[in-house]
């Protein structure tokens, strides 16, 4: 299936976020809730109008996942969105899928992380990311976390900044150890350049020269000999 004939599934835009963090909070429910609990649980009321083969894979799909230890809210939410969009049963369950291997692609990456960050860098590869473009936040400083950066790198990608150069902007900046305020930002500015008919990777290359991270972390210029030996006498 190609991603144009299936595209209800693509990233949510960030203007979204806030409804897409109801639409999580709304299927947070687990499966072992208690049956009245159930019957207000919007997976199971979707899942009771699926044909009973599409139903067992779905669930299938989900008990894998609790398996492995991989999030549940990401793929209920997965579910829900597609319910929302009228899509088919049989679409929903290969956007599902697409997001459980997207996840556990994700993990092999990383490792342990959260939850949260885990489904922010599965989009990364949803968008068009690399695996090998994840690795490069796994060494971290106890209790930092890359949501805010994965969330960012997805939605470059997502507007036509290249991977690979939207990847080594966000992966340098979290090396030089910016914060969430300065990723947000250049993904401000970056976007804000794209909507006025700038080419985006030339709009994050001017961006990135902008921001206070890149500039404190460019190696200054080694001074001349004579100012070396000037330096060391006064």
């Amino acid at each position: 299936m190609s991603r144009l004939s299936f595209a209800w599934h693509r990233l949510i835009p960030r203007s979204l976020g806030a409804a897409a963090l109801v639409l999580v909070g709304l299927t947070s429910l687990t499966s072992t809730a208690p049956l009245a609990a159930q019957a207000s649980d919007p997976l199971v009321s979707a899942l009771s109008k699926m044909d009973a083969t599409n139903r067992f894979t779905i669930q299938t799909i989900m008990d894998s996942a609790r398996a492995i230890q991989l999030p549940d809210a990401p793929l209920r939410s997965r579910v829900l969105q597609g319910v929302q969009k009228k899509a088919s049963a049989g679409q929903i369950v290969a956007s599902l899928r697409q997001k459980f291997n997207l996840l556990r692609t994700a993990r092999t990456a990383l490792g342990q992380v959260t939850d949260n960050e885990l489904d922010a860098a599965s989009a990364v590869l949803e968008a068009g990311g690399k695996p090998t473009q994840l690795a490069s936040f796994k060494a971290r400083q106890k209790g930092r976390e890359a949501v805010e950066a994965f969330t960012d790198l997805a939605d470059l990608i997502s507007r036509g900044v290249p991977g690979e150069e939207a990847s080594s902007a966000i992966a340098k900046l979290w090396q030089d150890g910016a914060d969430d305020a300065t990723f947000h930002s250049l993904w401000n500015n970056v976007q804000a350049d794209i909507s006025q008919g700038l080419n985006p990777g030339t709009a994050l290359q001017n961006r990135i020269r902008e921001t206070p991270a890149a500039r404190t972390a460019t190696p200054q210029s080694k001074p001349p000999e004579g100012q070396q030996e000037n330096q060391r006498s006064e």
